[in-house]
Order: C-alpha cells, then structure tokens, then sequence
C-alpha cells in the first residue's frame, strides 16, 4: 500500500506529546520469565507505540512474583509469610496507564489475571487527596491472546473489574487474537498469522493511541473533576443534588 503525502504526514508528524507519562503492563501469562509468551508478544505491539512517542513503559509477569490470593493491601496482615503484590501496586500507583494481558484458559482470562485484579480491588477503599477513589484519573485496557474463543469475553470481564475500580476506559481499549477454534497454534507461533492479522494490529493500535490520548487529557486536567463523586464529602453527609437527602 502507498501512502500519499497526507497520509504521511498524518502518521509520521503530531503536535501530541506523551512524555511525562508512564505505563505498566501486567503480563498475566501462567509462564515464568524466560518462556515465551504469546501474550507479550501482542503486548510488545503498544510497548513499541508507547516508547516510541516518548511513554515510560515496565512490563511485568505478576506469576514471577509470590502474591498470594486475597483482597487487601497486604496479606503478610492476614496470615502469609510473603507478599510481593505490594511492591507492584506501587508501580501500578505511579503509572497513568494500565495495560492486563491475559491467555484465555477454558473461555476464560487466567488464573493469575484474576489474582491480580483481586489484588488491584485491595486498594478499593483507599481516598486519594481530592476524597475520590484512588485509581480515579488513571486509564485501562486490555490485552488477550489464546488459540480458543474467548477474546471479548475476557476483555468484558477485565475492563469491567478497572471501571468498577475507578479506572476510565476509553473508546476501544482492548485488543486480541486468537486462531481458529483449538487447538491450533498461539500468537507466536510459526504459520500463526497473529503478527500479521490486520485486525488485530489495527485494534492494539487503535486500543494504544486511545490509552494515551485519553491518559494525557486526564492528566493535563487534574484527572476527574472532584464533583458528586467524593467518597469522603458523602461520608460527611454531602448528597451532591441526590433528590432524597432524607432517605436515611
């Protein structure tokens, strides 16, 4: 395909800048560092856009770490030996972006998907110092890869659980491929076709740019305006125009 000169231009030169923003992507594989991974390779797609407009990005396999389950800060507080999970949540804390790539085990996202967003809904409760929830002002998404159905399905449940948290989604954040009904072969996989499916490259494309417009507005803007859905002025009695404000 030949691009014309708008079309060029379009791609090759932006006023946007993404500099002074920073990603984390979770890597819910069930394999180790030093596997190879299907998932990361689909997530090195928006890694790539990313870096190459400046974003600050760190990829993570959650399964390299001992996070044991639960669903509160740390769980060294609630009779385990260890948990690693806190020193992440950090890293998830000073990103605007969060990216969950998972596989697709029997229809649905993985196990160790599942922890993590377990372990993300730990900090639920927390305020940050406008009174909203604490992920208030931070995008999501999501990326999923697998050689069986499941890729909305998956992606429903995870983007789901980030805007429930208090993450903004925006248009199309999410993104995957999958090959015929298995089994058959993974994204990586020799003769898969995944890096080439033009669907999938167009959607982590699509997903990634979103990501980062989205992230830069909300930053530029002091995040969500801090109106009608502050937790700490509710908490105080405020009904920000709740029509009943005798309901109790």
């Amino acid at each position: 395909m030949t691009l014309n000169a708008r079309q060029r231009a379009l791609c090759e030169n932006h006023d946007f800048d993404f500099s002074d923003l920073s990603a984390v992507f979770l890597n819910c594989t069930l394999k180790p560092s030093g596997s190879v991974s299907n998932t990361e390779g689909l997530l090195q797609v928006p890694k790539a856009i990313m870096e190459a407009n400046g974003v600050s990005v760190e990829m993570l396999r959650p399964v390299d770490y001992e996070i044991p389950p639960g669903v509160y800060p740390d769980m060294t507080e609630h009779g385990f030996d260890k948990d690693d999970w806190p020193q992440i949540q950090e890293k998830v804390m000073a990103a605007e972006i969060l990216i969950i790539g998972t596989p697709i085990w029997l229809g649905e996202e993985s196990s160790v998907c599942r922890q993590a967003i377990e372990r993300l809904y730990g900090q639920s409760g927390v305020l940050n110092d406008k009174g909203q929830y604490l992920y208030y002002g931070r995008v999501g998404g999501c990326v999923v890869t697998g050689n069986e159905d499941g890729v909305k399905h998956c992606a429903m449940s995870v983007l789901y659980a980030l805007g429930h948290l208090g993450y903004t989604i925006p248009p199309q954040a999410d993104a995957g491929w999958i090959g015929e009904a298995g089994p058959g072969p993974s994204y990586l996989d020799a003769g898969s076709g995944g890096p080439d499916n033009d669907f999938t490259q167009r959607n982590t494309t699509f997903m990634t740019w979103n990501l980062m417009h989205m992230a830069a507005m909300l930053k530029r803007n002091g995040g969500i305006p801090a109106h009608g859905n502050q937790r700490s002025e509710w908490d105080a009695g405020c009904r920000f125009d709740h029509p009943n404000p005798d309901y109790r």
